[in-house]
């Protein structure tokens, strides 16, 4: 039984682009050898990058920077897409939400190497975390890590490990692999991606954003997660939404915006009590408790 139900467990977890949408190679007209991305539009703010992991790996990751950008969103994306099905929806997000972006390819999805795996992901996950710090000086508490589907499961890897993240937004995010395919109320062993487990470590605020027709992931996984949420931030239940495209009602851009600029008051608060005295610091605390957007 155990074996039978991973196997199908990552059976839905992977599925992976077949052939990939892009290709990425150096630029002779470069002396020092950017990577280009095919079908890249000429934006010099994009940075490619070619990522080795723990795993041994080697993944594709892009940066999307706002010129004017306080926030680096990390992108997880979901698990029949790749980066070159995403541009579309990482140049809206950039430039509605006023934030760098940072997504990558999973082992084994696009352009990376390997072969997909939780263990993989997980791999992943951290080699783009390391690169955005030091090679593009992202502070931790700058960072918001957003999670599509089976890409809440390195979302919520790296979230319980690092305590200062900015936050999470939770997309369409599963409870875990077997809760997909089976109405279980326990953990077992040999289940992927143990989000329910791990979401209660998350110190930060969480956002989550579920569709009420998903077909694929239920309505009731995004409720749980937000039910076992530290800190909560108003969720967003997209009436009608379902799996793969809630980008496209306007409400879901709306609210990424409303978060976005919370967490800004949030970081300009906390940097303020930070600077006051004991006693101000106390007196402040009382007063400060799919891709195109609205196209169906």
């Amino acid at each position: 039984m155990g074996n039978v139900t991973s196997s199908v467990a990552a059976r839905f977890a992977f599925f992976p682009p077949d052939p990939p949408t892009y290709e990425v190679y150096k630029d002779g007209e470069d002396d020092d050898g950017r990577l280009v991305f095919t079908g890249l539009t000429a934006d010099k703010n994009v940075r490619v990058h070619l990522l080795e992991t723990k795993g041994g790996n080697k993944i594709v990751a892009t940066f999307w920077k706002h010129p004017f950008g306080r926030f680096t969103i990390l992108y997880s994306h979901g698990n029949a897409a790749d980066l070159g099905q995403m541009q579309e929806l990482f140049i809206e997000l950039r430039a509605h939400l006023r934030v760098n972006i940072m997504s990558y390819d999973y082992s084994g999805y696009g352009a990376s190497s390997g072969k997909p795996s939780e263990l993989n992901t997980y791999y992943d996950i951290e080699a783009v975390y390391n690169c955005l710090k030091n090679e593009h000086g992202v502070k931790e508490e700058d960072v918001i890590l957003y999670g599509q589907s089976v890409g809440s499961g390195p979302t919520l890897h790296l979230a319980s490990r690092l305590q200062m993240l900015r936050g999470v937004v939770l997309h369409s995010a599963i409870l875990s692999g077997i809760r997909v395919l089976y109405n279980v109320k326990m953990t077992f062993w040999f289940d992927i991606f143990k989000n329910v487990d791990k979401i209660r470590n998350v110190d930060c605020p969480v956002l989550v954003i579920h569709g009420t027709e998903d077909d694929i992931v239920d309505w009731s996984h995004g409720k749980r997660l937000w039910e076992l949420a530290k800190e909560k931030y108003d969720p967003l239940w997209v009436k009608g939404g379902g799996h793969c495209n809630l980008e496209t009602y306007p409400e879901y851009i709306k609210h990424l915006r409303k978060f976005v600029n919370a967490m800004e008051k949030l970081s300009f608060t906390k940097e303020n009590k930070s600077r006051l005295g004991p006693t101000d610091s106390m007196s402040e605390s009382k007063h400060n408790k799919c891709l195109r957007f609205g196209r169906r």
